[in-house]
């Protein structure tokens, strides 16, 4: 198993991308941080492989504590998963190290494929052994290891509709230990509750959710959604 640290200041983010992670198969999320020093304290117990990393820290950016990771010898891979889609920062990324770069918002598949692409690094290294040189066919697959194809959109999403937005409600459905309502959908994933109900409705006509209905001791029921698993 690959042991993933989980790194972002907003506590509901985090637990959507470990959520995310422990879809994915051969991977674990071992451990969440909320700031650089959490992350740095992490990584210097040295069981983490793979840091998933969010630039904007209340700290430090995420790349101060990539340099702070390397100039005292850490190794550990990093992916970048952040809204900051500057160039420089991008470029600085790659100078330092980071094996891809996530754009927020994303889906599933697009982090899926980026996971995907870092264990087939892995197998092929481990595949390359220790036998201390490598020729240009073995240099090309190492790096060819890391590329990735776009991920392929949904089919069938109403106009209006976005993967990211579908793939946020459908992570905090899946995540979730009982119905939820459109109200507290809103709430766990900050869009409006409108939002969240339009989104709620096409995935329970598309059969990705259960709908319940809760009655109270007055006025209409109240409609709750579950997760139905495929």
């Amino acid at each position: 198993m690959i042991d993933v640290l989980v790194v972002d200041d907003d506590f509901r983010v985090a637990e959507i991308n470990a959520k995310y992670v422990g879809k994915v198969p051969g991977f674990r999320v071992a451990a969440r941080a909320h700031s650089a020093a959490q992350a740095l304290a992490t990584v210097e117990r040295g069981t983490i492989d793979l840091v998933l990393l969010d630039h904007y820290l209340p700290d430090q950016t995420g790349l101060q504590l990539v340099h702070r990771m390397r100039e005292q010898g850490h190794g550990t891979d990093v992916i970048m998963i952040t809204a900051a889609h500057d160039v420089t920062t991008v470029q600085t990324a790659m100078r330092l190290g980071a094996l891809h770069y996530l754009v927020k918002p994303f889906t599933f598949a697009a982090l899926r494929s980026r996971l995907d692409s870092y264990a087939a690094l892995r197998r092929t290294v481990d595949r390359v052994g220790g036998r201390g040189i490598a020729g240009q066919e073995t240099v090309d697959r190492i790096f060819g290891a890391l590329r990735t194809t776009p991920a392929p959109s949904s089919p069938g999403l109403p106009s209006g509709h976005s993967e990211p937005t579908t793939d946020l409600i459908c992570a905090v459905l899946h995540g979730a230990d009982h119905p939820l309502s459109a109200h507290e959908v809103a709430a766990e994933t900050g869009l409006s509750r409108s939002t969240a109900q339009r989104y709620l409705r096409h995935l329970e006509q598309a059969g990705r959710l259960r709908l319940s209905l809760k009655y109270g001791d007055t006025g209409r029921p109240e409609h709750r959604y579950a997760w139905v698993a495929p």
